[in-house]
């Protein structure tokens, strides 16, 4: 299924890149901490990372960087190629995005606020969300075919 974003989500998912500046981080460690909660995702990631709140801050980075660039995705080339690199090496798949989506959006609500993270902010972020975790699937299942494919040629 291809998605697309609407015009009201893209206003309102960049509309939102003052907060995330401010209260990434917050964020991202917040979406960590329900993440977490499941052992078997957080054994898929740098536990010195976290620690030293190495990847809440990369991660905040790359949300801002997506609100900022969601009408230019072009920007993001690079980033996304990384990204799905890294979610390869490390195992991600399918199955994990819902479990980001159920800790990421509750944790932009319970930092920003139900003022500022209102429903419809929320509804535009899962958008945004989906919209972004459908290329990044695509591209990771993608890569884990041409990975078996090159192991079974070997």
């Amino acid at each position: 299924m291809t998605r697309t974003l609407s015009p009201e989500t893209i206003a309102t998912v960049k509309a939102t890149g003052p907060a995330l500046q401010q209260h990434g981080v917050a964020i991202t460690t917040a979406m960590y901490a329900r993440l977490f909660q499941n052992e078997a995702v957080k054994d898929m990631f740098d536990a010195a990372a976290q620690e030293s709140g190495e990847q809440p801050r990369r991660l905040a980075a790359a949300i801002l960087g997506y609100a900022q660039n969601i009408d230019k995705l072009q920007n993001l080339t690079g980033a996304v190629g990384r990204m799905v690199a890294r979610h390869v090496e490390t195992g991600v798949k399918a199955e994990h995005y819902p479990l980001v989506a159920e800790a990421l959006l509750p944790a932009i609500r319970e930092v920003l606020g139900e003022e500022v993270a209102t429903d419809a902010v929320l509804a535009a972020w899962g958008d945004a969300y989906w919209f972004l975790a459908d290329l990044l699937i695509a591209a990771e299942q993608a890569r884990y075919d041409e990975l078996e494919a090159g192991e079974v040629a070997a």
